[in-house]
């Protein structure tokens, strides 16, 4: 799997399997990017907000691929909202981690993390974050852009004021927790989804029915998880700095049946996310 990618709408080609390095501080971060482009992995996704870029750019140069045939994202920061700002984050992340360009930046939330899921959705903010993303892509410094946590009216926003269109669009998705009408929505605008979180923050390996369903598969419950996401046609995003759950987590060559893909689908939704409960994303409010 960690040959094959989907194609954005410019052409440019994405790994379907991305490394997500969330909460992996910026010293074991540059030994996973180096454990993981070991092992096969070509996509790395990073943020501002992970405070681990410069850590990502360490581990792509220690690592033993070519730059160019690595897909390094990162994101804006949620809180970033007007054009001058957003200018100077973009080339803060390329000093960060040492790079020319990246290949891709999203927006990584529509409103601060402090206000995430209120009633501001920063219509106009977001419009001038993008803005300094489209002239970064016409620069060279982006080959792609994008979002990660917008909802329909977010998306809209983007879609009636843009000259570029966001190539794909982040968001929460895994066994327990499926947003099929965002999902269908955003990839009826031509954006691919991608899927962060896809094993739940590991919380999906105590559901004795995702359990059962692996078992059944004769494949681990990350697994499970993760062909779910590709069989939805999103790219998961799954986080981990250990060797073997990267290769793990790359196993996923195999195929869930129609049933239980739909009963996958309409498994109760997940109401604790133990240690990251307290993350906007997860349900939880930032002080």
């Amino acid at each position: 799997m960690l040959t094959e990618a989907y194609e954005l709408p410019n052409g440019i080609k994405i790994p379907k399997i991305g490394l997500g390095t969330w909460m992996i501080g910026n010293e074991e971060v540059k030994q996973a990017v180096v454990d993981a482009v070991k092992i096969g992995y070509r996509h790395l996704d990073t943020a501002q907000a992970y405070e681990n870029e410069r850590g990502v750019g360490e581990g792509i140069r220690a690592s033993s691929a070519a730059r160019e045939d690595l897909f390094i994202t990162t994101k804006l920061a949620a809180e970033i909202k007007s054009y001058d700002e957003a200018v100077a984050s973009i080339d803060q992340s390329l000093e960060k981690m040492g790079l020319e360009y990246v290949d891709m930046m999203i927006i990584h939330s529509p409103q601060p993390w402090k206000e995430f899921r209120g009633e501001d959705r920063y219509f106009e903010g977001n419009r001038e974050a993008w803005r300094a993303l489209e002239d970064a892509y016409k620069e060279g410094k982006i080959r792609a852009i994008g979002l990660s946590n917008f909802q329909k009216e977010d998306i809209d926003n983007i879609l009636e004021s843009c000259t570029v269109k966001p190539m794909v669009n982040q968001i929460l998705v895994h066994i327990s927790n499926t947003p099929l009408e965002l999902i269908h929505y955003t990839q009826e605008q031509g954006i691919l989804v991608e899927a962060y979180s896809p094993i739940a923050h590991g919380e999906l390996m105590k559901n004795e029915k995702v359990v059962e369903l692996a078992d059944k598969y004769n494949v681990t419950v990350p697994q499970l998880s993760i062909r779910y996401t590709l069989q939805l046609g999103l790219l998961p995003l799954p986080k981990t700095a250990n060797p073997d759950h990267m290769k793990n987590n790359a196993d996923v060559d195999f195929s869930i049946t129609e049933e239980d893909m739909e009963f996958l689908k309409t498994i109760d939704t997940i109401k604790d996310y133990g240690e990251a409960s307290g993350m906007p994303v997860f349900g939880g409010k930032l002080d």
